[in-house]
C-alpha cells in the first residue's frame, strides 16, 4: 500500500523484508510519494514510463525477480519503529497500485497470479485472476470482520490487548484489520502452490484502524501507544510469514503516513469539453524522450536489415538460376524434349 506528503517529508517508507535479488541502500533519501508504485513495479521487474532517480533502490539481479510484493499502508502515524530500511516520504499524496496489478493481469492472465488490493475499514476490495478464488472467504465487510474476531480461531485468543477493549467499536475495527493480515497468511499457507508458481503476486493492504484509535482516544493516550506496538508486532510477524511462504523471494513494504494531502482522484474529461489549442513551443525544443523509442528503433532497424538481406539473397539466386534445372516451363522450351 502507499502514501505521501506535499513539499515536506510527512511519512515513512520502510522495507521489512526483501530477497538478495532486490537491493535497497541504507540512507535517508526522500522518496516522492507518487513514485512508490514505480518502486513496486521496478522491484518486480516491470518497466516504468519515467526513470526513477532515487538512490535508495539499486540495480539488483535482473534475472531473478521476487515472486511477490506486499505493500501495507498504515494511516494515522508518521512512522513506525519497524525493522529494516526506512526512507522519508515527501509529497504525501494518495496513489494506487492499479498499474502494477494491470501489468500482472495482462502478462500472466493464463497463469495463477494473486492480485489482492484490500482496504478493510472502507469495505473496498479488488481481486483479479484465477488464484483469487482462494481468498473469496476473506472477511471484507465490517460485519464480516466483527464476526470473524469472535470466532474460536481469531487473534483475540492470543493477542495481548492491554488497554484496548473488546466492547469498543473503534478497538474492534483496529483488531479486525490485524485479523485480515493473519487470515491472508493463513489462507496462503494452505494453498502454497500459489506461492511456488512462476507468476508474480501482489498484495496491497490499507489499514486505517490506528488512525481511528488516535481520533477516539488521542495520540498521547495509552490505547494509542498499545495499538501502535501491537500493530508493529503484527506487521513484523506478517512480513516474516509472507517472506517464508514465498521461500525468501518476496518484498514486504510498509508506508506510514499521518494523513494524505488530497483525496485520491482520477483525471476525467467531459466529452463536451472544448478542446484546448496546443501551445506553441517558443524555444524550439525537441520533444520529450519517449520511453518506447529504443524499442521501436530496434524493431524497425533489424526488420529493415533482415528485409534488405532477404532481397539481396533472393536477387542473387534468381540471377544465377540455371533454366535447365528449374521448372517445367523452362524444360518445355528445350529443343530436345524427352518423350516418356
Amino acid at each position: 500500500l502507499c502514501v505521501s506528503f506535499l513539499g515536506v517529508c510527512g511519512g515513512e517508507f520502510s522495507i521489512l523484508r526483501s530477497p538478495q535479488s532486490v537491493v535497497f541502500r541504507d540512507g535517508s533519501w526522500p522518496i516522492p510519494g507518487e513514485r512508490i508504485p514505480d518502486v513496486a513495479a521496478l522491484t518486480m521487474g516491470f518497466s516504468v514510463e519515467e526513470d526513477l532517480p532515487w538512490p535508495g533502490l539499486a540495480v539488483g539481479d535482473l534475472f531473478h525477480r521476487p515472486r511477490a510484493t506486499v505493500l501495507v499502508t498504515v494511516k494515522g502515524v508518521d512512522k513506525l519503529p519497524v525493522k529494516g530500511f526506512s526512507y522519508p516520504i515527501e509529497n504525501a499524496v494518495p496513489f494506487s497500485l492499479d498499474s502494477v496489478a494491470n501489468a500482472i493481469h495482462t502478462l500472466f492472465s493464463e497463469e495463477t497470479p494473486v492480485v489482492l488490493q484490500l482496504a478493510p475499514s472502507e469495505e473496498r476490495v479488488y481481486m483479479v485472476g484465477k488464484a483469487n478464488a482462494v481468498f473469496e472467504d476473506l472477511s471484507v465487510t465490517l460485519r464480516q470482520l466483527r464476526n470473524r474476531l469472535f470466532q474460536d480461531n481469531s487473534i483475540l485468543g492470543s493477542l495481548p490487548l492491554n488497554s484496548l477493549s473488546r466492547n469498543n467499536e473503534v478497538d474492534l475495527l483496529f483488531l479486525s484489520e490485524l485479523q485480515v493480515l493473519h487470515d491472508i497468511a493463513s489462507l496462503l499457507s494452505r494453498h502454497k502452490h500459489l506461492a511456488k508458481d512462476h507468476s508474480p503476486d501482489l498484495y496491497s493492504l490499507e489499514l486505517s484502524g490506528l488512525e481511528e484509535v488516535g481520533k477516539r482516544y488521542g495520540e498521547d493516550s495509552q490505547q494509542f501507544k498499545d495499538a501502535s506496538q501491537i500493530l508493529v508486532d503484527s506487521l513484523q510477524k506478517f512480513a516474516d510469514e509472507m517472506f517464508n511462504l514465498y521461500g525468501g523471494n518476496a518484498v514486504v513494504e510498509v508506508v506510514a503516513v499521518k494523513e494524505f494531502n488530497s483525496p485520491l482522484s482520477r483525471k476525467t474529461r467531459s466529452i463536451l469539453q472544448a478542446s484546448q489549442p496546443k501551445k506553441e513551443n517558443p524555444y524550439n525544443l525537441a520533444y520529450p524522450y519517449n520511453y518506447d523509442y529504443s524499442v521501436i528503433f530496434n524493431i524497425v532497424l533489424w526488420m529493415m536489415i533482415g528485409l534488405a538481406l532477404a532481397v539481396i539473397v533472393i536477387s542473387y539466386n534468381l540471377w544465377n538460376m540455371d533454366p535447365g534445372y528449374d521448372s517445367i516451363i523452362y524444360r518445355m522450351t528445350n529443343q530436345k524434349i524427352r518423350m516418356d
